[in-house]
């Protein structure tokens, strides 16, 4: 009985220590917004970050959701750069959540390393809204991009801080925030996305899949060892 009590703990546990919108996978996150269902979505490779997307041709409207991990008081953003690779140049989607618990996500027209200003972008954005759950803050957003539009340099970033619950506050400078960057084929489906490390449109291209699988293995491996360290804990408990 007492080993059976235990399992139900251990595995309540595990779930809200590794919740749902944490999955490792995007294709496993079924994510809608207002009954708006998203037709390509790539595991970003740093940052604990997924972008859902879907993209039309016709008028070239780029529908997004972008979904990073961060803390209550952090901040999260998705950019698109038109003219190069880096930071300078982004036009980005920031969010975070003001000193009275609201959601504020705004346009940035990054020009700067020291600071970033609420600015116009480059793109005509609609449909702008974010959230913050588990853990997980998301951004959705519709761009309206130049016509013919097959693929993008975009980025994506998270931060630790707000400034008087108005500024986004530097990021750190580890790699992963460094290398959070890369090309956006906009045509490609879920399951054959492809992306590139070196942040250059024209970069070398690097499989999505065996990313998402050794991710994936390790969230896995991850949920067995917490599993063997309860359980180890419980039967000491038991001998002593």
């Amino acid at each position: 009985m007492a080993f059976l009590q235990f399992l139900r703990y251990s595995i309540l546990l595990v779930q809200i220590s590794f919740p749902f919108s944490h999955s490792l996978i995007c294709t496993s996150q079924n994510l809608t917004n207002n009954h708006f269902l998203y037709k390509n979505c790539i595991d970003l490779p740093t940052l604990n970050s997924y972008l859902h997307w879907s993209y039309e041709t016709s008028n070239s409207f780029l529908s997004i959701a972008f979904l990073s991990s961060t803390t209550p008081s952090g901040w999260t953003s998705w950019a698109i750069n038109p003219s190069a690779a880096g930071m300078i140049g982004a036009q980005a989607l920031i969010a975070f959540r003001r000193s009275d618990g609201t959601m504020s996500v705004k346009t940035y027209n990054i020009s700067s390393y020291e600071t970033v200003v609420e600015s116009d972008i480059l793109f005509n954005v609609s449909n702008l809204s974010a959230d913050y759950s588990n853990g997980i803050m998301r951004i959705f957003a519709t761009l309206a991009l130049p016509e013919n539009t097959k693929a993008v340099n975009q980025l994506w970033q998270a931060g630790g801080s707000v400034v008087d619950g108005e500024t986004p506050g530097k990021h750190d400078l580890e790699d992963a925030n460094l290398n959070a960057k890369g090309k956006l084929q906009l045509l490609d489906h879920a399951k054959t996305i492809n992306y590139a490390t070196s942040g250059d449109v024209n970069g070398d291209i690097a499989k999505h899949s065996s990313n998402s699988g050794s991710r994936s293995l390790e969230f896995v491996s991850t949920k067995v060892a917490v599993f063997v360290m309860l359980y180890s804990i419980f039967v000491g408990i038991l001998d002593y």
